[in-house]
């Protein structure tokens, strides 16, 4: 089984790049699933309905997220209505949406997709490592292929999880901080992993904000309006080969195309 996991997608450019990079790596990498982590997806925070049935009309199967998910306040109105629309899985059981699911492919084969958040230099959430135990148990009744989403800031705690979960998790990627990691492998239990699988987005920017306004904050501390920028536009993340028997990882390999502007 192939899937394919894209980085953070910023905005209407990092939209643009799925719409128009996507289609040509599927057939050229023979993919079976696609997961996309969509938090930073309208005007480069949160998401709204329109984005969400956007990249899913995008030949994308499932969306993660991570802390920007709550940034549009409509999202907390209808992530209910969204299966295949995740928030991290260690936040607070009352709140609205879900942190896992299980999706079939188009010839039945069910993967499982689960997504957790980080607690270093984040918001404050649940134990990533015990609820990852948990979910990764109840997704195991129905499935081996297991794919983690960790969006983390500290490639210390992605790495404890990625060891972690060696062997139980088809593949630990982290998201979040929008710049990939050369550190892709395959752990001896069988569990690929990269720390952060990289940005879908403007490259001429910082981490898919105009650079300008980003110099400016760090030269006067005044807070500014952050806006997408436009130019350089690429679409990065990974490609996963698992074996759909015992859910182990053959191979993953970074990816990073660029768009013809």
């Amino acid at each position: 089984m192939v899937i394919l996991f894209i980085g953070d997608i910023v905005g209407r450019p990092g939209r643009r790049a799925v719409r128009e990079i996507l289609p040509a790596l599927i057939e050229k990498h023979k993919v079976d699933f696609v997961i996309a982590n969509c938090e930073n997806a309208a005007a480069g925070f949160g998401v709204t309905r329109d984005v969400v049935e956007e990249l899913l009309a995008s030949q994308i199967d499932v969306l993660t997220s991570g802390n920007h998910i709550w940034d549009k306040k409509e999202t907390l109105g209808f992530i209910d209505e969204y299966q295949t629309l995740l928030r991290p899985a260690n936040y607070p059981d009352v709140a609205p949406g879900h942190g896992s699911v299980l999706y079939p492919t188009a010839s039945g084969q069910y993967v499982g997709v689960l997504n957790l958040a980080g607690r270093i230099f984040m918001y404050p959430s649940d134990c990533p490592f015990l609820r990852a135990r948990q979910e990764i148990q109840r997704l195991r009744v129905q499935t081996n292929v297991i794919v983690v989403d960790f969006h983390a800031e500290a490639t210390s705690e992605k790495r404890a999880l990625g060891w972690y979960l060696d062997g139980s998790a088809s593949a630990v990627l982290g998201t979040h901080t929008h710049v990939q990691t050369a550190d892709d492998e395959i752990l001896p239990g069988g569990t690929a992993y990269i720390s952060d699988a990289g940005m879908t987005g403007p490259f001429d920017s910082v981490i898919g904000i105009e650079k300008e306004a980003i110099i400016e904050k760090f030269l006067t501390q005044i807070p500014n309006r952050f806006e997408v920028a436009k130019n350089d536009i690429r679409l990065q993340g990974v490609v996963l080969e698992i074996d759909a028997a015992s859910g182990k990882a053959n191979d993953v390999e970074r990816i990073s195309v660029k768009l013809n502007q």
